[in-house]
């Protein structure tokens, strides 16, 4: 008996455990906040990114600039963007295809995105959910991203992306970026 409740209290903890080093965020929560994010009145021009890459323990992994070109060719945004890296490596150019589906929800493309990714407006935010095939020191992981930005004002945007692995939240990068 004594050790059936050793074993029921080490899966309790480790339940535990794994839910703490995950983050899930409700769209919900934003519906009615301003101002409301329009991915494609933000994505118009010329726009600076300021980012980072933080693993699990905090620490500084990718320090970056990024400096993206936005447009519509037909009824597809373009996003043309070029990674600067102060600290770390990683790509140095990534451009993305996002289209609005008729139900208001978006579907992405990038070379190096493992199948589609799908976004949703929730009033002040936007999430964009995908899979990424990740290198990492010469080993490549596929990891899932779930892509969070908010709107400060019509200039001005966060954005939060937690990558995770198995459920577990591995690494977050936070990007602030500004149209120019």
């Amino acid at each position: 008996m004594r050790k059936q409740l050793k074993t029921i209290a080490l899966a309790g903890f480790s339940l535990l455990f794994i839910n703490a080093c995950s983050v899930s965020i409700s769209g919900q929560n934003y519906e009615t906040i301003t101002p409301e994010f329009s991915l494609e009145a933000f994505f118009d021009g010329k726009i600076k990114a300021w980012g980072i890459v933080q693993g699990r323990d905090g620490e500084i992994l990718q320090r970056f600039i990024v400096d993206i070109d936005a447009y519509k060719e037909n009824d597809t945004l373009i996003l043309d963007e070029a990674f600067t890296y102060g600290y770390g490596e990683g790509p140095t150019k990534r451009t993305w295809k996002i289209s609005k589906n008729p139900d208001g929800t978006y579907t992405g493309n990038a070379g190096d995105i493992a199948g589609p990714a799908l976004g949703k407006s929730h009033g002040n935010a936007f999430n964009f959910s995908y899979e990424m095939d990740l290198d990492v020191d010469g080993s490549e992981y596929r990891v899932n991203f779930d892509d969070w930005f908010w709107a400060f004002d019509d200039n001005t945007m966060m954005n939060r992306s937690y990558i995770k692995k198995f459920g577990i939240t591995f690494a977050q990068v936070t990007i602030f970026m500004q149209k120019q």
